[in-house]
């Protein structure tokens, strides 16, 4: 009996990417010069919310050795490489919404997302790749 078992690997994946808006390099650049130590920012996600998952977004010094590196018009976004399944192909924004500016994110692999758009989930199984943070 022959046994068809494939292996995936994250590093030998070929993701579509992580896209800054314009507004969101912008604001990425303002905090970083606003912090000297850091370099950039750092997105991954973790367990959160009503529906599963939330995005995690904070200031870096620079890359771990697991990240992926995206740029935009001299802004950078550090990427946990756990969480590229989940989020690969997100557009990240930075918007105003009456008196409150944020980060917002459309993530076309989001199928559930709570009625803040704090969280979101997938109708798939859970996953190695999302333990407590990626």
């Amino acid at each position: 009996m022959t046994n068809n078992v494939e292996t995936f690997s994250l590093n030998d994946t070929a993701w579509q990417g992580i896209v800054l808006t314009d507004s969101a390099a912008k604001h990425i650049c303002q905090l970083v010069e606003k912090n000297p130590e850091s370099q950039g920012l750092s997105l991954s996600i973790k367990p959160s919310g009503c529906t599963g998952y939330g995005y995690v977004i904070e200031l870096a010094a620079g890359p771990t050795e697991d990240d992926l590196v995206y740029e935009h018009n001299g802004a950078k976004l550090f990427v946990a490489l756990k969480a590229m399944p989940f989020i690969d192909g997100l557009v990240v924004d930075y918007v105003r919404e009456g008196l409150n500016q944020m980060f917002k994110f459309n993530n076309p692999k989001a199928q559930n997302v709570c009625g803040c758009g704090e969280s979101f989930g997938y109708n798939i199984v859970k996953s190695d790749y999302v333990s407590e943070q990626c």
